[in-house]
């Protein structure tokens, strides 16, 4: 069920921008995706995705660059259930979606924080293949819509804290184990 996409260069890992930084919240232009620089952006995407432990996706605004692009991998997820591998997408919009469902969502722009945010559970986009052109369809549900929900809405200045369902469903992220953790001292 993996997306083929065309060999993207080698990308370099990229300074991830963090919030209130002004690009996070304009919405970005769209991208010619057989341009070089375009290119090379979504490799560096990649290239910086990778490098973060537990990150499932980026995109262009979280760089710095107030365009229409991102990844996004949810392979090997413990919450994943679909997943089309590595996706890498450009001016990409959601065409469906259905079955909203409330799920915790953090975020390397804001990384103290994580959020309950509704999302639909299936969705379809369409949005084109860097360096081809080529305009796919991907349809897919739980895990991988939601990070996908979350990649688009940076491509329109939105940020998970946007949705989060009401006042209360914003939480300090937790970045020690604690006892009584799994794998907690």
């Amino acid at each position: 069920m993996n997306l083929t996409l065309p060999r993207l260069p080698e990308g370099q890992v990229l300074d991830v921008v963090r919030a209130p930084s002004h690009v996070l919240s304009a919405s970005g232009s769209q991208v010619d995706p057989t341009h070089p620089l375009v290119v090379q952006l979504c490799a560096d995407l990649v290239a910086t995705m990778r490098v973060a432990p537990g990150c499932v996706g980026l995109a262009a605004p979280q760089v710095g660059v107030a365009g229409q692009a991102f990844c996004v991998d949810v392979s090997g997820h413990p919450k994943t259930r679909t997943s089309h591998g590595l996706i890498v997408l450009v001016n990409a919009e959601i065409v469906e979606a259905s079955r909203n469902e409330r799920g915790r969502e953090g975020c390397m722009s804001v990384p103290d924080l994580t959020g309950d945010v509704k999302r639909a559970t299936k969705i379809a986009v369409v949005g084109q293949l860097p360096l081809s052109g080529e305009r796919v369809l991907i349809t897919t549900d739980a895990f991988e819509a939601r990070a996908l929900q979350h990649e688009i809405d940076h491509c329109y200045g939105v940020l998970f804290l946007d949705r989060v369902t009401d006042a209360h469903a914003v939480y300090p992220r937790k970045n020690y184990l604690e006892p009584g953790d799994p794998l907690g001292p």
